[in-house]
């Protein structure tokens, strides 16, 4: 049974990263078929994360209340509905508005999945059940490119979501049959005040990151910036006199877990970007298609499905310090590849810094997760789960930012845009100058990536293996 679990769990995580990956290729074609603005077009793959992001912990508190395994399923339902939905889109107005749909499903299955792991099985094991959740990413992810490529080629962009359909109500049926409650929900007073607080400080802070990658720096900007900061420490004033808070800062405490979480935030700031940099060098400056670009970066995918699982053991079996920071330091060495990239480098190149990128992903990833959740109180598995999705994916938001302000330090952001969704390529002259601009932000990047490395080993410190739950 606890196999047919991880198969749901697993199939939860495929799906969000075909999704991921085969909305990237789609955007040209959504643009011109809908007439969405160059400007508006990457809300299509922003405004999902910012859903995600944005609710991760509100809905693991939820789980906690209510019961994870149902969330999880409910989760899946509304990706569904919001998948079918973004099918039968008109307009600019309607795709986006149900990509926010399905970021709500996306939410509640990303937030609780961890935790229906963490629940489904025992500590020694989970490293190893996180390791399977790598190959469902990665296979997600191949599949993603793979589908997109042959979907946009010769059938229409909508299938990009009815494929989503069929594979999501599957799932959903067979997590009704053996997905099972295993602990006691919580009886405990939603923190409404707390959910408010905290969802509107996390909007305005990336609301006004995300209008930087396509304006200048402006008093709107740096208004919404300072108001986002202001509201979490509002936020955290407010948790400490609740009773029974959304978000106990107590957690916090645990030896382990603040470490991770920043790990898990500063890890996912440096990584994504990389996504959204490359497909900019590889359209822009190398003249390919995205379909094409895409198709590079698959063996990274297919080899960190493979590492993953053994990442994961190896966590169970010498704790989470050691895998994960090793991870971390591979990253930083495909990092440092990115950033002697020219307009003639060979593209096994790319291909060869993208394997060693998904080695050290394989890596930290299951470590890190299994780190998190050994380290949460049983009652609180919900909401560990999901502050280290919100800590996760607020990395991710921030990363396109980073990636797009620095590149368009020597073009202009609507050109870093344009070559990001695929629908112009850069002179040589340009590309030269483009180049250049993203060695930066590969260097910026490794340099956030040490820091995250650095926070990963100082979990041996606060407790044996970095996976002592409490000390």
């Amino acid at each position: 049974m606890q196999s047919l679990a991880l198969l749901v769990i697993v199939t939860g995580v495929l799906i969000t990263a075909v999704d991921t990956t085969i909305v990237v290729l789609a955007l040209p074609e959504m643009q011109r078929a809908l007439h969405v603005g160059l400007s508006s077009v990457i809300w299509v793959v922003i405004g999902y994360l910012l859903v995600i992001t944005l609710l991760s912990t509100q809905v693991g508190k939820i789980g906690d209340m209510f019961g994870r395994v149902r969330m999880y399923e409910t989760g899946f339902l509304i990706f569904v509905l919001g998948s079918l939905l973004c099918a039968l889109s008109w307009n600019e107005a309607s795709i986006i508005g149900f990509r926010l749909l399905q970021g709500v499903g996306g939410a509640l299955v990303a937030s609780n999945s961890g935790a229906v792991i963490a629940d489904t099985f025992p500590p020694e094991r989970r490293g190893r059940a996180y390791g399977f959740n790598a190959i469902g990413w990665n296979v997600g992810a191949v599949l993603g490119v793979v589908l997109g490529g042959v979907i946009v080629t010769y059938l229409s962009w909508r299938w990009i979501f009815w494929i989503n359909v069929p594979i999501g109500l599957a799932a959903f049926a067979l997590a009704l049959r053996v997905l099972k409650e295993s602990t006691e929900r919580r009886s405990r007073r939603l923190d409404v005040a707390g959910m408010v607080i905290l969802g509107a400080g996390l909007f305005s802070l990336l609301w006004g990151m995300t209008k930087l990658t396509s304006q200048s720096l402006d008093l709107t900007i740096v208004s919404l910036l300072l108001l986002g900061v202001a509201l979490l420490v509002v936020f955290a004033f407010v948790e400490k006199m609740q009773k029974d808070p959304m978000l106990s800062l107590s957690i916090f405490k645990i030896p382990t877990l603040a470490p991770s979480m920043l790990a898990a935030l500063l890890q996912s700031l440096a990584n994504f970007a990389v996504l959204f940099l490359l497909l900019m060098y590889l359209q822009g400056v190398r003249h390919l298609s995205p379909v094409d670009a895409s198709l590079l970066l698959v063996p990274g995918y297919i080899v960190g499905g493979i590492v993953g699982p053994i990442g994961g053991r190896m966590a169970d079996k010498v704790g989470a310090v050691i895998p994960a920071t090793i991870g971390l330091s591979i990253q930083v060495l495909a990092l440092i590849i990115y950033a002697q990239l020219t307009p003639t480098s060979p593209l096994w190149a790319v291909s060869l810094a993208y394997i060693v990128g998904a080695i050290g992903a394989g890596a930290f990833f299951p470590a890190n997760n299994s780190a998190v959740m050994k380290a949460a109180p049983p009652e609180s598995f919900g909401i560990a789960s999901g502050v280290l999705r919100t800590f996760a994916n607020t990395g991710m938001v921030f990363s396109f930012a980073l990636a797009i302000v620095i590149a368009s330090q020597t073009i202009s952001k609507a050109q870093a845009f344009a070559i990001f969704v695929g629908s112009t390529t850069l002179t040589n002259a340009t590309a030269d100058s483009f180049t250049h601009g993203i060695h930066s932000a590969f260097y910026v990047s490794a340099g956030i990536m040490i820091v995250a490395a650095l926070l990963s080993a100082m979990r041996g410190r606060g407790a044996k293996a970095g996976l002592s739950a409490r000390s």
